[in-house]
């Protein structure tokens, strides 16, 4: 029998727990008949007070840094103080309906502001359908939030983008099918809000940035089995996202020249939705799809037991529908009918860009809760020819991808941080003042281990070892190498006072030899 709405606290501290479990179903108490009570807008509003410094030599080391939906710098010496109030939907779990909203704000010294707003949204639930306005911390899907180096598409290591959200953000059964499937899904739109940044980072337009982009996202997932009564289940998704309309800037002869890349129009939403039209500056004929599209195929596996649980995942991104489908048409004509599709022909792409990943947890464990294991494979995108067809060469190959890189909309980033996986180098480490991922095709190695000795007392391990080799446009003259490492311990003292320290540090030629230090406290309580 479901708690009734008394043990509220009890049911949102459960559904918090369900929110870092990569198998969740949806489970409102509203489904098992609990009474809804008197509704109080303002009843179950949470607070997280936070104060952080980081200490470094060089550059703040990339695991003190990323991941942290960009709240860092690079600063060697930087901090905030943070307040955030929220009142999550699960406080109105006894409901058909729900009510959340959350506002988030820090004084930041050393960093790309001195004053962020890094969240602040309304949100309303009806039954499993949510609809959400404004900025929000989205965690990542089928990863681990503390342990994974980031999902490719759908990431949490850059700043949240102001946006409206229509989802079923949790698991939801299909009766008709013999509950063995489950779906939840997002659309979303936005607008970027980094245009001063962007503005200040290349020096007033010394090289080209971006003003007033559209975001947009979408994804999907399906999870099949039974997770409540067997071990079994399989959870398969598809992630993308978009940039769109705005403009490009650049300086010319001393002069700031602003090309229209498109509109903000429903026509222009509607392509970014269902990918289509084409660029403003492509030439006649050579027509790609209109703004920045990519995404990602993302699966994984589950067995789950009475003492652990075990997990494999893929994590497969792309640029176009090269390494979309791994398919591309090539049967244009020749000569004067090198425009026209005349053959039943098609170039077929091998799968060889992936992130393969396992997880363990242990129920029972406290030296050893948690283990992620990660591999990256980057170098292939699509294969090093890019060739548009002619009247001389009718071949049409879509290679050098360039991930996350993108002629029009410079790069894949927010407020210089990748809105991926961090291991793509981010452009805010640039000294050249170009908003371009400049290390996009490396081999990667990545682990995460976390524990709780003791009852108040945890920690986490996160280590990585990457090779890179620069972009197909611009290669490295010989591959670079990088480690990055963090040790990090909390403990939990009474009344939600609590305090983190860390340790990290990166030794190599892509990120540079820096180490340091970051404490952080943080107090955690009820209004």
């Amino acid at each position: 029998m479901v708690a009734p709405c008394t043990m509220k606290k009890y049911i949102y501290s459960a559904i918090t727990l369900l929110a870092f479990s990569l198998s969740a179903s949806a489970q409102y108490a509203w489904q098992h008949g609990a009474e809804a009570g008197e509704f109080h807008p303002f009843s179950d509003v949470h607070y997280t007070s936070s104060m952080q410094g980081s200490f470094s030599s060089g550059n703040t080391p990339l695991w003190l840094n990323a991941n942290k939906y960009g709240m860092s710098s690079l600063k060697s010496s930087n901090g905030y103080i943070r307040e955030t109030i929220e009142r999550p939907l699960e406080a109105d779990s006894c409901r058909h309906w729900g009510l959340g909203y959350g506002v988030d704000v820090a004084l930041t010294s050393q960093y790309a502001s001195k004053f962020f707003l890094q969240q602040a949204y309304v949100e309303g639930r009806w039954l499993h359908g949510v609809l959400t306005i404004g900025a929000k911390e989205w965690p990542m899907e089928l990863k681990n939030q503390r342990l994974s180096s980031g999902s490719q598409a759908l990431g949490i290591n850059a700043r949240p983008i102001p946006q409206v959200r229509l989802a079923i953000p949790e698991y939801w059964t299909i009766p008709a099918l013999g509950r063995w499937f489950a779906l939840k899904v997002h659309i979303a739109y936005g607008i970027y809000t980094d245009d001063n940044w962007q503005q200040d980072f290349t020096l007033h337009g010394q090289t080209p940035y971006n003003e007033h982009t559209l975001y947009h996202s979408k994804a999907g997932y399906l999870r099949i089995g039974k997770p409540e009564q067997y071990p079994l289940s399989v959870e398969l998704g598809l992630e993308m996202q978009a940039q769109f309309g705005g403009y490009y800037l650049l300086q010319k002869n001393g002069q700031l020249v602003k090309t229209k890349l498109g509109g903000h129009g429903l026509k222009d939403m509607w392509r970014a939705f269902i990918p289509g039209g084409s660029d403003a500056t492509d030439g006649a004929g050579y027509g790609n799809i209109e703004g920045n599209q990519s995404g990602a195929w993302v699966a994984r596996v589950n067995y789950d037991t009475k003492d652990w649980v075990a997990s494999v995942y893929a994590d497969h991104f792309f640029e176009d529908h090269s390494q979309q489908f791994f398919l591309d048409y090539d049967g244009y004509g020749k000569g004067a009918d090198f425009q026209k599709r005349e053959r039943n022909r098609y170039l077929l792409y091998p799968l060889k860009d992936i992130m393969l990943g396992g997880e363990l947890q242990l129920k029972h464990g406290t030296w050893l809760k948690d283990i992620v294991v990660e591999y990256l494979h980057t170098t292939y995108q699509s294969g090093p020819i890019n060739h548009d067809r002619t009247s001389h060469i009718s071949d049409h190959v879509a290679g050098k991808d360039d991930y996350y890189n993108h002629g029009n909309y410079m790069s894949l980033q927010h407020w210089g941080q990748v809105l991926g996986n961090p291991l793509y180098r981010s452009p805010l480490y640039n000294d050249d003042h170009l908003i371009r991922v400049e290390d996009n095709r490396f081999v990667a190695w990545h682990m995460g281990v976390e524990g709780q000795p003791l009852p108040r007392l945890d920690y986490r391990i996160l280590a990585s070892w990457q090779r890179g080799y620069g972009t197909y446009y611009d290669p490295y003259t010989h591959p670079h190498h990088n480690t990055s490492i963090m040790v990090e311990a909390g403990y939990q003292f009474n009344h939600g006072w609590a305090v983190r320290g860390a340790f990290g540090l990166d030794h190599g030629s892509i990120l540079g030899n820096n180490h340091g230090v970051q404490l952080t406290i943080i107090k955690i309580g009820k209004l």
